[in-house]
């Protein structure tokens, strides 16, 4: 199977290429759809994650013989290109082809200050992306008895998740944010209102509830065409540049 390949359904709407780099992700986020997608045991998935066989060559040798230049290539779909456990050195040799073949790429991440390595490899044409679920609001009253946070357990957290977003933003890359899944709306909101010099809101919902009771719980306890629109007042208001995603566009417009 080619490494670069394009993006279907819901996927789509993030870019026109994208390439997964690594077998698995360790943040073993609850809520994480791409065993389901992969048709994969959750545990392997999350506790099995090393580089792709061969994959910087490879990818390497799509480029050429397919010529794709001018294309804006998306990492990650189905794994985080920034995982403290392992060796991420593949994720800057790839992006180095990426960009020395004449493309872009658009990173989504929740690695935290690691993914800063590679800003020297960025410009103004790339994006640098983090997920926000909002789940800090909820991680006080959901925790195991370990105390650690239920959701995105070895995922950095959020506090180190904005500083490194901010500083790619002064470094000239174009910012973004996935607000997706989403667990508190609270927290999305003043997200939205806060601070932080973000070009770009992708926002979408909870999608995937039916992975865990708990997930099920939040899912149905949010008027998701509520949140939907409130979000979009609140980008109108502020100037803030968005995106409403299928899933959530369709509920707001009543659409089944």
């Amino acid at each position: 199977m080619k490494p670069i390949y394009e993006p279907k359904g819901k996927a789509k709407e993030y870019g026109d290429l994208a390439v997964n780099i690594y077998t698995g992700c360790p943040h073993r986020c609850i809520y994480c759809f791409a065993p389901l997608v992969k048709h994969c045991n959750r545990e392997k998935f999350h506790s099995v994650v090393e580089p792709r066989k061969n994959i910087v060559e490879t990818v390497k040798r799509q480029l050429d013989k397919e010529q794709i230049t001018g294309k804006m290539i998306h990492l990650c779909f189905t794994t985080d290109p920034y995982v403290a456990e392992i060796d991420t050195t593949p994720t800057r040799k790839i992006i180095k082809a990426i960009k020395a073949s004449g493309n872009n790429v658009q990173i989504l991440t929740k690695g935290g200050k690691l993914a800063e390595r590679d800003f020297d490899l960025l410009d103004k044409n790339d994006w640098f992306g983090i997920s926000i679920s909002g789940r800090t609001y909820t991680v006080y009253k959901m925790h195991d008895n370990k105390g650690t946070d239920m959701f995105e357990p070895n995922a950095a957290p959020f506090h180190e998740r904005l500083p490194t977003l901010e500083n790619a933003y002064k470094q000239g890359i174009k910012t973004w944010v996935s607000c997706e899944p989403v667990l508190n709306t609270d927290y999305i909101y003043n997200l939205i209102k806060g601070k932080w010099d973000i070009d770009l809101f992708r926002i979408g919902k909870l999608n995937y509830s039916g992975i865990d009771p708990k997930l099920k719980e939040i899912h149905d306890g949010i008027d998701w065409a509520a949140f939907g629109a409130e979000c979009e007042r609140l980008c109108k208001k502020l100037n803030r540049n968005y995106y409403i995603k299928d899933s959530l566009r369709e509920i707001m417009e009543g659409i089944k």
